[in-house]
């Protein structure tokens, strides 16, 4: 920094500096005069010139010492009295200490002492708010007062937030905290740098913030968290700017600010696509999605027609859920075709009308049920909708020449321990003996962990749990879950189908594994409260069907990498296409009948892996008690 515009960069300092000491000297002064005044007596004032240099010396000391000088005219706040007051009585105590060594307090009129840290602090305090008035009534618009804003950063992101502030109104600008060394002291926009994040407490109280901003778009997971446990020592409400990826992919709005969501403190990096690729095997073509209106099929059409797809058949058998993601799609994106079905994907009359009706180059399968304690009990309509219904969809797709079926499983489709691992496995079996390798329909398999406030995940569930006071409920404190967003979830889905070659299973390297009771933790602090103190974790015990831990692959699936560095390609199992044909047939035949003993034989038999907890029926349906093979309590896998 160039010495000139280090100096001006200390002019505020100097001048509240200034200011302070002069209001130290007119206070000692103008309590002798008045003390002597009222009594008409006469002082020798040559003794006072060298007692107000002790007294000048030693409350400059308490000053700096408290940080008093740190202060800026333009910040000065209201906070700023409880510091005035605390550096007049410990000035006091150091001025009597100094006195007393250099006169022993002779010449001193006690009646001085007592009144100098109440006169000090008015004289410090009452240019301080006449101050803080006039500027709230010169810049406050209407009749709302402006939020004083202090920025976490000072890169670019922070300096076009400021410029958005002052257009707004309802924000101030204040100040900025950044790590870098060679910021400090100099100035952004106007506004000074005025220390380190770590200072963000200290500072606020200072400059009396409103709000706090994290203005760090690229910041990772353990810098966002790192972020927001400075703001949270502070006690002020903070949010965040949107990072670049989402105001470009319309998630988010330029110099918007959001609130800091679950997702940003994840232990991951978020995956950026191939967006050339996906836009290059979208653009101009027609797509079907089942199951439409869930949290995955929903966002897999928005991401569709954001990157150029001309027309997207959505078939629901949800009627509501339909009716807002056709709406949705029709404001969002009102050149782009959009032909709603409603039914059940498993009637295969349903599913060749609107084969036939769109006549699509690429159909994705999101269509399932996937609550793990649920299905536990509903053997029946888990084969019904996740096995029978996969086969339905892709077996049209390849009768009537759709290009690509991409088939969505789950991590749980791994050493399945659970009814939803092993209908997620039959369907991934289904999908790859359909394929013929080499022409006709390609089937593509995409495998993720847990997706972030999906419908019937964690997220929105621990959010309620908060909202009504605790207390948040974690089955161990050891279980923890890949995760991922509903965005990345689909971006990764449409990639693997831009790229994926026949018969192939795809996954995200989503990096460690989120315990989650720190997930439980964070949403506890983002809603600013204290884990244990304001909202308890009870641990309920692992729920029917759950394991401890998830993998994405088996062992004998060996994975190599694929043209994106993040997405994996696992390596084909050996497995007869004869057995899975006819454990559908059987299957079939079973669901007819209503026959979950049957149901789980066969499930057994195609999947030799699958080693389920034992599955009982309500008794009060009068429905078949499903007894499967004993096993030992596997927590691990």
């Amino acid at each position: 920094m160039k010495p000139w515009n280090a100096f001006t960069a200390l002019l505020p300092r100097i001048a509240v500096a200034a200011h302070d000491l002069l209001m130290v000297l007119v206070c000692w002064q103008l309590l002798h005069v008045l003390r002597y005044a009222t009594r008409h007596e006469r002082y020798d004032w040559t003794e006072f010139g060298a007692t107000l240099g002790v007294v000048v010396v030693a409350q400059a000391l308490v000053f700096w010492r408290i940080g008093l000088y740190r202060g800026l005219w333009r910040f000065a706040s209201v906070p700023d009295l409880w510091n005035i007051l605390k550096a007049s009585l410990l000035g006091l105590g150091v001025i009597v200490i100094g006195l007393v060594l250099y006169n022993r307090l002779e010449s001193v009129p006690r009646t001085v002492l007592v009144l100098y840290p109440l006169a000090l602090a008015v004289l410090l305090g009452t240019p301080r708010l006449l101050y803080r008035m006039w500027k709230d009534h010169h810049v406050g618009r209407g009749d709302f007062a402006v939020r004083r804003v202090l920025i976490l950063g000072a890169g670019r992101a922070a300096e076009a937030l400021v410029r958005d502030l002052r257009r707004s109104g309802a924000y101030q600008p204040v100040g900025f905290l950044d790590d870098a060394p060679q910021l400090k002291g100099s100035r952004l926009q106007g506004l000074p740098i005025l220390g380190r994040l770590e200072d963000a407490p200290a500072v606020a109280k200072e400059i009396a913030a409103g709000l706090l901003v994290i203005a760090m778009p690229s910041l990772d997971a353990a810098g966002m968290q790192r972020a927001v446990s400075i703001c949270e020592r502070t006690g002020l409400p903070f949010r965040t700017v949107p990072r670049l990826t989402d105001v470009l992919e319309g998630q988010a709005l330029p110099g918007e600010l959001k609130e800091v969501a679950i997702e940003d403190l994840l232990g991951r990096k978020p995956v950026t696509p191939d967006w050339k690729l996906i836009r290059g095997w979208l653009g101009g073509r027609t797509v079907m999605v089942t199951g439409a209106g869930g949290s995955i099929g929903s966002e897999l059409c928005r991401q569709c027609a954001r990157h150029g797809a001309r027309k997207i058949a959505l078939l629901e058998v949800d009627e509501l859920a339909l009716t807002t993601i056709h709406a949705e799609l029709g404001r969002a994106f009102p050149d782009l075709e959009v032909e709603a079905v409603l039914g059940d994907c498993g009637d295969p009359a349903v599913t060749a009308h609107a084969l036939r009706l769109a006549q699509p180059d690429a159909v994705f399968h999101a269509a399932a049920y996937k609550q793990v304690p649920l299905l536990e009990r509903q053997l029946r309509e888990a084969v019904r909708n996740n096995v029978l219904s996969t086969e339905t969809v892709a077996g049209l797709c390849r009768d009537m020449g759709v290009g690509t079926f991409v088939f969505i499983s789950t991590d749980k489709a791994v050493d399945p321990a659970n009814v939803l691992g092993a209908t997620k496995r039959f369907a991934e079996m289904i999908a790859q003996s359909l394929d013929a390798k080499v022409e006709g329909t390609r089937y593509v398999t995409v495998r993720f962990g847990n997706v972030l406030d999906s419908a019937g995940s964690v997220v929105p569930l621990f959010r309620e749990q908060i909202r009504q006071g605790g207390p948040v409920t974690v089955t161990d404190p050891e279980v923890s879950r890949y995760f991922m967003t509903i965005p990345e979830a689909c971006q990764l889905i449409v990639q693997a189908a831009a790229s994926g070659s026949h018969a192939a299973i795809y996954t995200l390297d989503m990096g460690e594994p989120v315990p989650i009771r720190l997930l439980a933790e964070q949403m506890i602090r983002l809603a600013g409260k204290q884990p244990g103190r304001d909202i308890a974790i009870v641990y309920t015990g692992l729920r029917p069907g759950e394991k401890l831990h998830e993998t994405l692959f088996y062992a004998d699936e060996h994975y190599r990498p694929t043209s994106h560095s993040k997405i994996l390609e696992a390596g084909p199992r050996q497995y007869s296409s004869e057995l899975v044909r006819t454990g559908v047939e059987r299957m079939r035949e079973a669901v007819a009948r209503y026959d979950e003993a049957a149901l789980g034989q066969v499930l057994r038999e195609v999947i030799p892996e699958f080693t389920p907890m034992d599955m009982v029926a309500p008794q009060e349906t009068g429905a078949t008690v499903v007894q499967f093979p004993a096993r030992e309590a596997r927590r691990t896998r």
